[in-house]
């Protein structure tokens, strides 16, 4: 068993994910459910360190067996690119790879909002873009950022941690940092990006304190921002970014995003009726009333400000799980269990087509 064949087996069955631990068979994650390959032995510590050491580079076998851990990025050819965390678990080497499609969809092959197109036109702000681990978070961002690639003659630059997608040239001139490879951390490459001449920046990850901070500053220079976070809905997002500063430092920290936000988008994959699966959207508009909420600490509104901001462009995630039910899309059962208000998404199902 060779590390190119499982791959092949991954991208012939339309795996998002491969996962591979000693004691387990080789597994694959299809349509968000974990399925094990068929027809091969279960993993041994021997056949781990072989698997694991046919993705590493020399110097990242280095950092593994140094660090215990590494995140990279790891190219089948030309066939496709995987993301990889190669990670230790009870002594042994185990590794998760994701696959990262060659090419980048646009938000209607997604079927993403299209109001979400608006954010490619901005000259600055902060945009978010939350949800669980797996749900589609750097395809949407992706999506965004390639549009403005495709329309706009403008200076990009993205740091990540790996580099997943890869930007055709285009009207746009994109510069991929990343980590480890191109930079030693991300508070050195956030605080440089800033004499680098960008219009546009991508931060693959908001991790902690550090990186908020340098978001918001990047932002509030006069930037558009792109940034993902692993939070549940545009209220909790918020509350997490204040959250993570001394007290002290709460409401500067209120004001500064109350006017750089534009938007947050929450989104989740569900499991589609006939395979694969669809985006449900929860998306944040700043208007006016939302900025003074986030100014004056009463993020507890926004989602009755969401509910009501129809009109505008924002959608709950239960309205975007209801249509996805009443367009036969997915299931009932499915949109209940990725619902943050069931009552809610059953009143909406059972209400007017």
């Amino acid at each position: 068993m060779e590390i190119q064949e499982l791959l092949e087996v991954a991208l012939q069955r339309n795996a998002s994910d491969l996962h591979l631990m000693v004691g387990a068979f080789p597994t694959l994650r299809i349509d968000g459910r974990l399925e094990p390959i068929a027809n091969v032995s279960p993993i041994t510590p021997d056949l781990a360190e072989r698997l694991v050491y046919q993705l590493c580079s020399p110097e990242q076998k280095e950092i593994l067996l140094t660090n215990k851990e590494i995140d990279f990025s790891f190219a089948l050819g030309e066939v496709a690119r995987f993301r990889v965390n190669c990670f230790h678990q009870k002594g042994y080497l185990s590794a998760s790879l994701r696959l990262i499609p060659m090419k980048i969809s646009s938000l209607e092959e997604l079927h993403l909002p299209r109001n979400l197109s608006n954010f490619t036109k901005l000259p600055q702000g902060l945009i978010l873009v939350t949800g669980p681990t797996g749900h589609g978070k750097s395809t949407t961002i992706a999506a965004v950022i390639n549009q403005i690639n495709l329309e706009r003659s403008c200076h990009i630059v993205t740091i990540e941690d790996p580099i997943e997608y890869i930007y055709p040239s285009r009207k746009a001139l994109i510069a991929q940092r990343e980590m480890h490879l191109d930079t030693h951390s991300w508070e050195i490459a956030l605080r440089s990006v800033l004499r680098e001449d960008p219009d546009v920046v991508l931060v693959g990850e908001m991790r902690d304190y550090e990186t908020i901070a340098s978001v918001l500053t990047i932002a509030e220079t006069g930037h558009l921002v792109f940034a993902t976070l692993h939070t549940n809905s545009a209220a909790q997002t918020i509350d997490r970014m204040v959250d993570v500063f001394p007290d002290h430092q709460q409401a500067q920290v209120r004001m500064q995003l109350s006017n750089v936000l534009e938007g947050v988008v929450s989104q989740r994959l569900i499991p589609a009726i006939e395979g694969g699966r669809y985006p449900a959207v929860e998306l944040l508009l700043l208007t006016s009333a939302v900025r003074s909420a986030i100014r004056e600490g009463r993020t507890h509104l926004i989602d009755n400000m969401i509910l009501t901001s129809g009109e505008v462009g924002m959608t709950t995630l239960e309205d975007s799980l209801a249509k996805l039910v009443k367009g036969g899309k997915v299931s009932l059962e499915s949109a209940l269990t990725y619902s943050l208000r069931p009552d809610d998404l059953m009143r909406r199902v059972k209400g007017p087509r």
